[in-house]
């Protein structure tokens, strides 16, 4: 048996789950970070390991109000799985794209493992991914939000680089 009971772990995710989602609405990035401990880690596998809350929210507010993550609207779980006896949960994370103009609906998922700490806060978060399905997804979506004059002015520099 674990430190923590299912029943607490569940809490914890939805609160998890509702925070990212006010986040998402709100912008405000910066409180992403303050679902975590003060010495908390996040492996991240493209863009690096981050220590403590004040790296994860720098790069937290860094990589999503820049292209493509300033066009990510949605981060809704597919699935999870509690693990009472680690304090873990693991699930998988739908990363979903603004609406491109013609209602189609571009995203790629991650796995995403939580380590919980304790009082609502989690100790690490690891995202794990395969890089190789982002790219084709964020260009299909950028060619298609160009087509219907939706493609964000930032997204021309990220275009220019991976479109070739």
């Amino acid at each position: 048996m674990g430190e923590w009971n299912r029943a607490e772990l569940a809490d914890a995710f939805e609160h998890y789950q509702r925070h990212v989602e006010d986040v998402v609405k709100t912008g405000e990035w910066a409180r992403f970070a303050d679902l975590f401990t003060e010495d908390a880690t996040y492996v991240e596998h493209v863009y690096g390991t981050f220590h403590g809350r004040a790296e994860i929210r720098d790069w937290i507010v860094r990589t999503m109000t820049t292209f493509p993550g300033s066009s990510m609207v949605g981060f809704p779980p597919r699935w999870s799985v509690i693990d009472e006896d680690r304090g873990w949960i693991v699930c998988e994370i739908r990363n979903i794209m603004a609406d491109p103009g013609d209602g189609s609906v571009h995203e790629e998922p991650n796995i995403t493992i939580l380590r919980y700490a304790g009082n609502g806060l989690f100790s690490n978060e690891e995202d794990v991914y395969n890089p190789a399905r982002y790219l084709p997804m964020v260009l299909t979506w950028a060619r298609t939000a160009e087509q219907h004059g939706r493609l964000p002015a930032a997204a021309a520099p990220w275009m220019a680089a991976y479109a070739g």
